[in-house]
């Protein structure tokens, strides 16, 4: 399997959150590597690593932040890859700050942005399936069955009126 994503998370507290992206792209048949890089703490090796992305394969980031979420902004900065950032609720702030702070990128360096947390973590790897499907038709073929098992889950529940989540 080829690695196609990287996952950047700024710590190891936010790994459950790219856990959920990762269950994600395994169901899809995505390659995908992981990094724990900060924007603040490490941001030499962040730059060498999105430098060096493209060669290995890399086509699209996930991104995941909290607090003031300067990681998504920094990759963003330093690629033109397609960066997905995904605000986590790590704050007193519960990810608010994290949203706006990713959300509000200035304009020719645009971070897609999800929703908070673990809805956001896995809707990053489904976007991120999204744009590697433009140019790799098994990806298309594996994000309509995937969508085809959700549909088939929510009609298979006991009354046949849709499932509760």
């Amino acid at each position: 399997m080829n690695v196609s994503v990287g996952i950047i998370v700024g710590s190891k507290s936010d790994l459950a959150y790219a856990g959920e992206a990762i269950a994600v792209l395994e169901q899809l048949g995505i390659g995908h590597e992981l990094r724990i890089l900060s924007a603040h703490r490490t941001p030499a090796a962040l730059e060498g690593y999105v430098a060096a992305a493209p060669e290995r394969g890399i086509r699209t980031f996930i991104t995941m932040a909290g607090h003031a979420a300067a990681l998504p902004g920094v990759v963003a900065a330093r690629t033109t890859l397609p960066d997905i950032g995904v605000p986590l609720p790590t704050s007193d702030l519960r990810g608010e700050d994290a949203l706006f702070a990713i959300v509000q990128m200035p304009p020719g360096i645009p971070v897609a942005t999800m929703a908070i947390g673990v809805p956001g973590a896995r809707n990053a790897a489904w976007f991120a399936a999204a744009i590697l499907g433009l140019a790799d038709e098994s990806v298309t073929a594996a994000i309509e069955e995937g969508r085809a098992r959700m549909t088939r889950s929510v009609l298979q529940d006991d009354e046949g009126a849709g499932a509760t989540i």
